[in-house]
C-alpha cells in the first residue's frame, strides 16, 4: 500500500491538474520505467508487466526445462512414431488408457480407406499407454487386431484399452478403436515386462 500512495504524490506534484490520482499513478511508473520498450509497458500495462517479469521468471524457467516423465508419459515423450501421426493421448492410469487420432490423406490406402497398419499402430500406441503406465519397461510379445469396419480421410478414432490379466512379468490388454458409436477394431496385446536394467 505503501508503494501506490509514494507513486500518486509524485504523480499529483508533476500534474497538479490531473483530478484522478488513480490514473496518474501508473503514468509515473511508466515514465520512471525507462529500461523496458515503450510499447510493451503500453500493451501489457506497467502492473501486469512487472508481475509478469516478477512471476515469470521463475515459472518459466520450470516450464521450458523438460518436465520429468515417468512410466507412460516418458515413453510417449520420445515415442516418435506416434507423435508423427498425430497420436495424442487423452488419458491413461494402471492398467488403462484412451488415445485418439485422426485419420490423415497418408494413412489412406488404394481403396481410399485407412490402411490397416496405422489402426493397428494406434490401438499398438494405446496398448504400450496402459501396459507402461508403472513405469517398467514393457513391451509387446504379440498383438492381434480384427478390423471391423472401414475408416476414412478425416474420421476421428478413440482407442480404448485396458488390462484383463497381469501375470508376473506378462500381461494380456484389450484395445477397443472406435469412431463415434462405431466399433471399427479389437486389438489384443501380449505385454512382457523386461528386467531391470543394471
Amino acid at each position: 500500500m505503501g508503494q501506490p500512495a509514494h507513486d500518486t504524490t509524485t504523480a499529483e506534484s508533476e500534474t497538479p491538474s490531473d483530478p484522478s490520482p488513480t490514473e496518474a499513478a501508473p503514468e509515473s511508473r511508466t515514465e520512471a520505467a525507462t529500461p523496458p520498450p515503450a510499447d510493451s509497458l503500453t500493451e501489457a500495462g506497467p502492473e501486469t508487466e512487472a508481475a509478469h517479469e516478477t512471476s515469470a521468471s521463475p515459472a518459466d524457467s520450470t516450464t521450458e526445462a523438460a518436465p520429468e516423465f515417468t512410466g507412460a508419459a516418458a515413453m510417449f515423450a520420445n515415442d516418435r512414431a506416434s507423435q508423427h501421426l498425430g497420436i495424442t493421448v487423452d488419458d491413461h492410469g494402471p492398467g488403462w488408457a484412451q488415445c485418439s487420432m485422426t485419420v490423415t490423406e497418408i494413412m489412406t490406402n488404394g481403396h481410399d480407406i485407412t490402411h490397416g497398419g496405422y489402426v493397428f499402430l494406434f490401438a499398438d500406441t494405446t496398448f504400450a499407454m496402459a501396459c507402461n503406465y508403472p513405469g517398467s519397461i514393457t513391451v509387446a510379445s504379440g498383438g492381434d487386431i480384427d478390423f471391423l469396419k472401414p475408416t476414412y480421410l478425416g474420421d476421428e478414432l478413440v482407442a480404448r484399452g485396458h488390462e484383463v490379466v497381469k501375470q508376473g512379468r506378462s500381461g494380456i490388454y484389450d484395445v477397443t478403436v472406435t469412431r463415434g458409436d462405431d466399433i471399427i477394431a479389437t486389438y489384443r496385446g501380449r505385454s512382457r515386462t523386461l528386467p531391470a536394467r543394471k
